[in-house]
């Protein structure tokens, strides 16, 4: 009889030891989602079999994909990153776009790689989501420097999702297609966000927050099925559910804002980071094809070359930041943004699941993701040490007329 193990409580224990063991004082802090990784390697079916990717763990990984993107979409403050810090964000990320894509086609001529287009979207990428937590603890979110690597961080999220969606990568699409299932999806997206911003009767609003603190929890149930219904929508028009959970984040940010929707913020971050957007990263292990890039010294070079080349292409483009930024800011910025996984991943299971790349390269592509966010936040981290630049002021925000009193 095969023994049998809970992967639910192996899952729970790597989350919880993943945060200790990154405080331990070895001279080099390890970001608790590389531990968390690289944990799930080890309890995978290819190491230690404790843990598969299938069932409930499937579905709980998903869901906290979708919370992590939720997360980043809701710190996208508008009133902050329009103007320049998001058309710097925009220059930037077409920039990379270019230079992924010249990259990669030379790769592909040079007969190292397939799937030139989604190797491109992969290098374009930054994992804002997974960044959060250490810009936050760094208190980088309220200064210049954070506005600025969130808008570039949230292009690098967004704008491969984009492209990705168009591509017509399955049998009977066209980008004629895809271009109008996205542009369903964005009217449907500016009609949402329209009806949250409008529709906020003064009863309602009383209501939502009489239950902040209440078992019911209503404002975070609120949140939870707008992030839902958004995902399930662009998952049904063919569409990756991310893009979903990334609007939706953007759609709660605009309405939950200021000192009044902090608790909301930190619920969501607890529910998140505390419980779900773990057992991604460590599925995400879990599902390494460790075997395809061991087997295979092609893959095996392709590590350095893909973590190079996540420098190179997300990192020139803070050229155009030369008027923001001081030296050492713009190549923090570089590191910042070229630190890469969660959308990596989602674009290599798509790559592989419609036979477009092979398992070797995704493999290769999603280790060069763990070690860019295992190394280039810290760069960056020590880069931004000692820099006491002041918090960007509050945006002038006009505020709302008070309701008219009864009678």
């Amino acid at each position: 009889m095969e023994p049998h193990y809970h992967p639910l409580l192996v899952i729970a224990l790597i989350a919880v030891l993943a945060p200790l063991v990154s405080e331990l004082p070895l001279g080099f802090r390890i970001p608790g989602v590389v531990l968390e990784v690289l944990c799930g390697i080890l309890v995978g079916p290819q190491v230690l079999n404790l843990v598969r990717a299938d069932g409930a763990v499937e579905v709980l990984s998903r869901v906290g994909l979708c919370l992590l993107f939720l997360l980043a979409g809701i710190e996208i403050d508008f009133n902050r990153i329009r103007g320049k810090p998001l058309q710097l964000a925009v220059g930037g990320w077409g920039f990379s776009f270019a230079l992924g894509i010249g990259a990669a086609f030379l790769l592909h001529t040079l007969g190292l790689i397939g799937a030139p287009l989604l190797v491109a979207l992969a290098l374009t990428t930054t994992a804002i989501g997974a960044l959060l937590p250490i810009l936050r603890d760094a208190g980088e979110l309220s200064k210049r420097f954070g506005t600025l690597t969130l808008a570039a961080g949230a292009m690098g999220e967004f704008g491969p999702l984009l492209i990705l969606s168009l591509l017509p990568l399955e049998e009977g699409q066209s980008v004629k297609r895809n271009a109008l299932v996205v542009a369903v999806f964005c009217a449907a997206a500016v009609a949402a966000a329209l009806i949250v911003l409008r529709v906020q009767a003064p009863k309602f609003v009383a209501l939502v927050n009489r239950h902040m603190h209440k078992s019911s929890q209503l404002p975070v149930r609120l949140a939870v099925l707008l992030v839902a219904a958004l995902a399930v929508f662009a998952t049904e028009l063919g569409l990756e559910l991310l893009i979903g959970a990334f609007v939706a984040g953007l759609i709660v940010g605009m309405v939950a804002r200021g000192e009044a929707a902090e608790p909301l913020h930190h619920k969501l971050d607890g529910l998140g980071f505390g419980f779900l957007i773990p057992i991604f990263f460590v599925v995400t292990g879990v599902k390494f094809d460790l075997n395809a890039l061991l087997g295979s010294s092609a893959s095996l070079m392709c590590v350095p070359l893909f973590l190079g080349l996540l420098l190179l292409v997300r990192g020139v483009p803070v050229c155009l930041y030369r008027r923001e930024l001081g030296g050492r800011d713009r190549l923090a910025l570089a590191f910042y943004s070229a630190a890469a996984l969660p959308v990596v991943v989602a674009i290599t299971e798509l790559g592989v699941a419609t036979k477009q790349m092979e398992p070797g390269i995704a493999a290769a592509l999603v280790g060069a993701g763990m070690i860019s966010l295992l190394l280039f936040p810290q760069i960056a981290t020590a880069l931004r040490a000692g820099n006491h630049d002041a918090p960007e002021p509050e945006p002038d925000v006009k505020p709302p007329d008070p309701a008219p009193h009864a009678g």
